[in-house]
């Protein structure tokens, strides 16, 4: 059964609200301060993701964030710490391609005249120190293995429309 203390918070928006344009991938595009309490007995390490399921794909969605690896003794991430040089991160923690093809965090970026899309960022217990994934594993072998991996998770959705 999760643990529903296990929270993921931000200082930059709350639950359900609009984000603004800085959080645009053609603004400012820097992933959002976000942090952590609570995580279920066992973590080991965690994982973020931020994925839009409203983005017209064919019902894949599109993933803008997905970081792994990050130590259990962290309880927060930075404001940019989704650079994709990783400069923001604890060491060794690794992002992987989203869908855009770059690394790290990639900002909203709806079709203008969409409604506002949905921003789920997700925060993943994991069960073990370390995820070993090929160099070019994509988001979805990526996400397979965080899934399996999985004791718990915490999410904050945010909206966003052009």
């Amino acid at each position: 059964m999760p643990d529903s203390t296990f929270t993921l918070t931000s200082t930059e928006f709350t639950e359900g609200t609009k984000l603004d344009a800085s959080y645009q991938a053609d603004h400012d595009n820097q992933s959002p301060a976000l942090a952590w309490q609570h995580p279920p007995q066992g973590t080991q390490s965690f994982a973020i993701a931020m994925h839009d399921p409203d983005a017209p794909t064919g019902g894949a969605g599109w993933w803008h964030w997905l970081a792994i690896n990050i130590p259990a003794h962290a309880t927060a991430l930075a404001r940019n710490a989704g650079a994709a040089d990783g400069c923001g991160m604890p060491a060794g923690v690794r992002q992987l391609r989203n869908d855009g093809g770059s690394l790290g965090y990639m900002g909203c970026y709806p079709p203008i005249g969409d409604p506002a899309h949905r921003y789920i960022f997700t925060l993943y217990a994991l069960d073990l120190p370390k995820l070993d994934l090929a160099d070019n594993a994509t988001t979805s072998m990526a996400g397979f293995m965080v899934n399996a991996h999985c004791l718990g998770k915490a999410s904050l959705t945010a909206y966003y429309a052009r």
